[in-house]
């Protein structure tokens, strides 16, 4: 990791949305942790790209959050980061288990609340930082099945304004990017018909690129959005304003 450079620590870097936003934060100047459960995957995502190193890092372990923040923020000054690791349980809401539900809000939101505290800690003694959480249009509702995935992801939003609102004066932004339909092992859990459902509600008569998330990632990450905060940013192709 190259010390000169200010770091980004993105979560659930191993793949989906992850790979696409590491490689743009890269390009655009920061020394980037890549971090994810899988730490192979997140080690070959990273394979060819400068200034960005992977580690593997399960983010329902608290303890371990903590430590590699730490451990990022002391080689560089810890600029931003990204909240995206996310798992994607599927089923009928009357059948979802107590474990599959705290899985869920393990992983797609007490980790989120956890790694910025741990970031906030830095960014608010340095007076700069980017918080970026990963959200979705799933918080909106209408969605079956996956209604533990879609309460957390809800949280994700409220989290992103009261954090916005506590970390303003220390110069840290929060914001949240809430994808539509992208091509994601989330859309594993979809039913037959699912790209016949996004052209019925999206404006935009196409799919969503993966890296069109990464730019709007690198977006609130720099100095064009210094006067953003508090914002979740649906990247939907206009399907939830319908």
């Amino acid at each position: 990791m190259d010390d000169r450079r200010d770091v980004a620590f993105v979560t659930g870097a191993g793949g989906g949305l992850g790979a696409p936003i590491v490689r743009r934060l890269a390009a655009d100047g920061f020394s980037v942790v890549a971090t994810d459960i899988d730490g192979a995957a997140a080690a070959a995502h990273v394979d060819g790209v400068q200034h960005a190193t992977s580690l593997q890092l399960d983010v329902a372990d608290i303890d371990a959050c903590r430590q590699a923040i730490d451990q990022a923020a002391s080689v560089g000054r810890l600029a931003v980061l990204v909240n995206n690791a996310a798992i994607f349980p599927s089923g009928p809401f009357v059948d979802i288990t107590v474990a599959e539900y705290d899985a869920a809000h393990a992983v797609n939101q007490r980790a989120y609340f956890f790694t910025a505290q741990a970031a906030a800690r830095h960014m608010a003694k340095q007076r700069h930082g980017s918080i970026v959480n990963i959200g979705s249009i799933t918080q909106h509702g209408g969605w079956p099945n996956i209604v533990a995935y879609a309460t957390a992801k809800g949280a994700a939003a409220a989290f992103t304004r009261a954090l916005a609102t506590e970390l303003g004066q220390y110069n840290v932004r929060v914001n949240c990017v809430a994808p539509g339909a992208f091509p994601t092992p989330a859309e594993d859990m979809q039913p037959d018909g699912y790209e016949a459902t996004i052209f019925a509600g999206q404006a935009l008569q196409r799919r969503g690129r993966l890296d069109e998330i990464a730019a709007t990632v690198s977006f609130l990450c720099g100095d064009d959005a210094a006067f953003i905060t508090g914002q979740t940013l649906n990247v939907d192709g206009g399907w939830k304003m319908n």
